[in-house]
């Protein structure tokens, strides 16, 4: 990928923000907080927020490139990513099949276990008939989760039927796939991937039942623990089966690795986000921050992969 030292080089861009997915507001944060790093560091940077139809705005200007801030369904998920390759608008981050493997967390999960890699057992919820098979299966407690929603959003924990029940329903609202994973008790970490380098790892602790919405974005009593604690050795391995992650799902350019450490110390994977939040409560500015780059460096090097790979 190549560097770049002069922002003339990457022409005019739009710093694409908004969406209509249920992860707007925080797309509009991610979006601002980008396009005012990148005008730091001189770029010809420029607003665009969106609704349901990105390429309008898009093509009413005449932009070289795409910083794309969408989050969830429609911008994160494959479909704007086959939209901006067909009017040849190079973009940030993944391509097509890793945006659309990594915004389908069943789909995921299924090439995770494909390739040996440790993800928590699940069960589909496609009626009520399977909340008694997921019980059997799985025991309680599970987390119940919309399969293409970030952000936490319509996630429940279940402990017995009638609260697994409750949780399907709540998830179900969102339109889409509901599936039941079973609950990891242990420690909860995240590992951002920058031009195919790993981040340091930030340990996340919240006195929430877990790390929901609220504790992303709004609750004062999250903790990010980096340096993580970890034994260098230990943090290491876990970067490595990070990067292995991104790679069965040909995730690339940037993004962040979601997983746990079980009491025994087994790592297990959750979840990719290829446009991860860029908020001030955000992980990858943090964990950027852990490596030594500030926000404008990290805006700066995200944008140098919309640039095709040398």
């Amino acid at each position: 990928m190549p560097r770049i030292t002069d922002p003339k080089a990457f022409g005019k861009v739009a710093v694409l923000m908004g969406g209509a997915s249920a992860e707007r507001e925080i797309s509009l944060q991610s979006g601002q907080a980008v396009l005012a790093a990148l005008k730091r560091r001189g770029v010809n940077a420029v607003e665009v927020e969106v609704g349901k139809y990105p390429l309008p705005p898009l093509l009413d200007q005449d932009f070289d490139r795409v910083f794309n801030c969408l989050h969830g369904r429609g911008g994160e998920d494959g479909v704007l990513q086959g939209a901006l390759e067909a009017i040849d608008l190079p973009y940030t981050g993944s391509g097509i099949l890793g945006s659309a493997l990594s915004m389908d967390k069943v789909s995921c999960k299924l090439c995770w276990r494909g390739a040996g890699l440790p993800t928590p057992e699940w069960v589909i919820l496609a009626s009520e008939a399977d909340l008694e098979q997921c019980a059997d299966q799985l025991g309680f407690p599970v987390i119940v989760k919309p399969a293409l929603e970030g952000s936490s959003l319509g996630m429940s924990k279940a402990e017995d039927i009638e609260s697994l029940k409750q949780a399907w329903l709540k998830a179900k609202e969102f339109g889409c796939q509901v599936f039941a994973e079973r609950w990891i008790e242990g420690e909860e970490y995240t590992v951002g991937m920058l031009q195919e380098a790993m981040l340091p790892l930030i340990k996340l602790e919240t006195p929430r039942t877990f790390y929901d919405y609220e504790a992303k974005y709004q609750a004062g009593t999250t903790r990010y623990l980096s340096p993580c604690g970890l034994p260098s050795f230990r943090e290491e391995a876990l970067q490595t089966l990070a990067k292995k992650a991104c790679d069965v799902l040909s995730v690339r350019g940037w993004g962040r690795v979601d997983l746990f450490l079980d009491g025994g110390g087994q790592p297990w994977l959750i979840e990719v986000n290829t446009v991860p939040g860029m908020t001030d409560h955000s992980l990858v500015p943090m964990a950027a921050k852990a490596a030594g780059m500030e926000m404008d460096e990290l805006a700066w090097r995200i944008l140098e992969t919309s640039f095709d790979e040398a």
